[in-house]
């Protein structure tokens, strides 16, 4: 199978203030559709094209590095889309609200952790919020374009939320001020969408 870049259910400029216009234009168009062409170059005419994404992943370490960072780059970024909205923000509800309060003790201090996670993550990555093996949300960053369906990620899950800080995400508006580009992040969460998430991985 070839993948395709997934069309955005949003205009570029619909997550403004927090991710401008340009950058969303250019994360779309240039770098997700880069990782995306690549990917299926990596893939073309061998095994791995009649494989689903999560059993490439599950042993991503005996493929090529090609396969790995353009599969992750894929991936990653059609999950990222897909929990930004505009006009979100707020609090999660229901079964995902109660998970967070029983891993993090309340949704503040999962915010500050997340938040930890992510500015710490030395040069580009992301962090996390993932369903564990045991079931339990756990916080987590990768480098690069890892994630944690991958066989090399140090903390393994299902990722239902997850935030880029490679600077491509937010060096126009932002420049090095990582942490405003994290701040300004929760007004655009999906929170139904990483609800969905979480009752699939569940």
């Amino acid at each position: 199978m070839s993948y395709e870049l997934p069309k955005l259910p949003y205009d570029y400029n619909a997550l403004e203030p927090s991710i401008d216009a340009k950058t969303m234009e250019i994360h779309h168009t240039k770098h997700h559709q880069g990782y995306t062409t690549k990917f299926n170059n990596a893939i073309e005419g061998t095994d791995l094209e009649d494989q689903a994404i999560e059993d490439i992943f599950s042993s991503v370490s005996s493929h090529s590095t090609a396969v790995r960072n353009n599969g992750g780059g894929f991936y990653n970024h059609s999950l990222f889309w897909s929990i930004l909205a505009p006009n979100a923000g707020g609090t999660p509800t229901g079964d995902l609200a109660e998970a967070i309060d029983n891993a993090f003790g309340s949704f503040d201090a999962f915010k500050e952790e997340f938040a930890a996670a992510a500015g710490s993550r030395f040069g580009s990555g992301w962090a996390w919020l993932i369903v564990n093996a045991g079931g339990d949300l756990e916080i987590t960053s990768t480098p690069n374009q890892d994630n944690p369906l991958m066989d090399v990620a140090d903390v393994q899950g299902t990722p239902i939320l997850g935030l880029d800080v490679w600077e491509h995400a937010y060096y126009l508006n932002y420049q090095n001020r990582r942490p405003d580009y994290i701040s300004s992040f929760w007004d655009v969460v999906n929170w139904d969408q990483v609800s969905e998430n979480y009752s699939a991985a569940k």
